[in-house]
């Protein structure tokens, strides 16, 4: 096996676990909204939903992130494309997922800072007092998969047939 089918393997199995992540942020934040509108009809919302989801949707945004761009779901606008010899078509879509790959390395280093100061201040939610470094931290972890998603689909790219 060569070592980019295992690198594939390995980022595919990440990036299988960020989407897992990012499921059951949406599960929980499904489950705590329903309890909280239903709660809100019998006079007593749950308390905290507000935290809890918005913490869920750190999972949900940052957990699909890689999936979809595994998967080719991003948005691409090609008009311009038909008119590039394939040579450079090849080229940009290398560079267009080399760029993303340094976008998202620099979200994780300034989400990494982002956790020191966190730790520093004793940053929390506002009503149940979570503390903000560990989803931070999950934020990091989860933009340095989509990175890796990123990385690995440049190399494809250059290692691939030229169209």
């Amino acid at each position: 096996m060569s070592l980019l089918s295992q690198l594939s393997r390995l980022t595919d199995r990440l990036i299988d676990l960020s989407a897992l992540a990012g499921a059951a942020g949406l599960i929980v934040a499904l489950g705590v909204t329903s309890a909280d509108v239903v709660g809100r009809a019998f006079g007593a919302p749950l308390f905290g939903a507000r935290d809890i989801v918005s913490m869920a949707g750190v999972f949900v945004v940052f957990g699909g992130m890689a999936h979809a761009h595994r998967k080719g779901g991003h948005i691409a606008v090609d008009l311009l494309e038909r008119h590039f010899p394939p040579a450079l078509n090849h080229l940009l879509t290398i560079a267009g997922h080399a760029l993303g790959a340094i976008v998202f390395l620099l979200i994780a280093w300034q989400l990494w800072v982002a956790v020191d100061l966190a730790r520093m201040l004793k940053m929390s939610t506002n009503l149940l007092y979570l503390p903000r470094a560990p989803f931070l931290m999950a934020m990091t972890a989860l933009s340095l998969i989509c990175a890796a998603s990123m990385i690995l689909r440049a190399i494809e790219a250059a290692a691939g047939p030229r169209t």
